[in-house]
């Protein structure tokens, strides 16, 4: 048996709910990589994943919500920043499920605008019937959501915690299955790719396509922009996380020690705030190509991949997979940073 249905064996046998519009688009950027003059751009589009306006995180919750269904939860409990992505598609998961929801968001970004408590992904979290507990940006989260599932015992009720970004060796199981279904999206489009580039900050999204692409074409790249601001955490969580999916899928050989590539240099003084190159990537690609990138993520990706480009990191021969993570309503609590686009 090849290392290809290796994993796709052990991740049939993993309990997963169809949450996600699968698979989604892989389309070329021609405009850009045109401007650019650089690589083929492709654009793999998870911003489309559908579920409550979709994300990279659906993929993760399809693993993460069958785990709760298996333990009998009736309440979904998770954790990040007031616009965070993760938490608006969980909400919108856990509405689909018919469980209920708890939320232990901080205020990590040092911004914001006069409405960026009440618009975006907040908005969309009240929207889908999620219940919001606000704390301060040095809260320990994993701590206050220990002590809201305490409570939630104490009531009768059986919850089930998700951590930042649902990214545990669970949640990142949704990127090895990522990498096959890129795989065959390129196989059927005739294509070879040198690199997969994506934003990095919780790991799992960059650990599960570490190790899925490691085990299905170990010649791709996965670069990880590193859009946190601490990227020797960031790396260490990833190389975690990728040996826990590795280990746990078990598709043969090693996982190799120099799979993991994180780039730093493009999140700016702090996870959230505005760059300018951030700006500019995100008018570039809506003015050449009609696609929305975010403030937080896939923007900061972006110019983290343009950075690479012009620096001569990839040449005309290459054909890099830009990851969109989805993040688009966090434009809107954004807007002060952008209107000048």
């Amino acid at each position: 048996m090849s290392q290809t249905d290796r994993l796709q064996a052990a991740l049939n046998a993993c309990p997963r709910l169809p949450l996600a519009h699968l698979p989604t688009p892989l389309e070329p950027l021609q405009r850009l990589s045109t401007a650019l003059d650089g690589p083929e751009i492709l654009v793999k589009r998870d911003d489309c994943t559908g579920l409550g306006l979709g994300g990279n995180k659906t993929r993760k919750l399809e693993f993460l919500m069958a785990e709760a269904r298996t333990q009998a939860a009736d309440t979904i409990i998770t954790t990040g920043g007031i616009q965070s992505n993760h938490v608006r598609q969980t909400a919108a998961a856990a509405a689909k499920l018919g469980l209920a929801c708890e939320l232990v968001l901080t205020r990590v970004v040092p911004w914001g605008g006069p409405d960026y408590e009440l618009i975006g992904n907040i908005q969309l979290d009240r929207l889908f019937g999620a219940k919001t507990h606000l704390h301060d940006g040095d809260t320990d989260r994993g701590a206050a959501m220990a002590a809201l599932a305490e409570r939630l015992q104490a009531k009768g009720r059986k919850p089930f915690a998700i951590p930042t970004g649902g990214s545990n060796a669970t949640g990142a199981l949704g990127y090895a299955a990522a990498a096959l279904e890129l795989r065959e999206q390129l196989q059927a489009q005739d294509r070879t790719i040198t690199a997969v580039v994506h934003a990095s900050s919780s790991g799992g999204t960059q650990a599960g396509l570490t190790a899925g692409l490691a085990a299905v074409d170990p010649s791709v790249q996965v670069i990880g922009i590193d859009v946190d601001a601490h990227p020797a955490a960031v790396e260490g969580e990833v190389r975690r996380l990728a040996r826990e999916v590795w280990d746990r899928l078990e598709p043969g050989g090693q996982l190799p020690e120099d799979s993991v590539r994180l780039e730093p240099g493009y999140a700016g003084d702090a996870y959230g705030l505005p760059t300018t190159e951030m700006r500019d990537a995100i008018s570039l690609c809506a003015k050449l190509e009609g696609l929305l990138l975010d403030p937080v993520y896939s923007g900061k990706a972006m110019a983290g991949l343009i950075g690479m480009i012009r620096a001569g990191r990839f040449s005309q021969d290459d054909t890099i997979v830009f990851l969109h993570t989805g993040g688009t309503p966090a434009l809107f609590p954004y807007r002060e940073a952008l209107v000048d686009q």
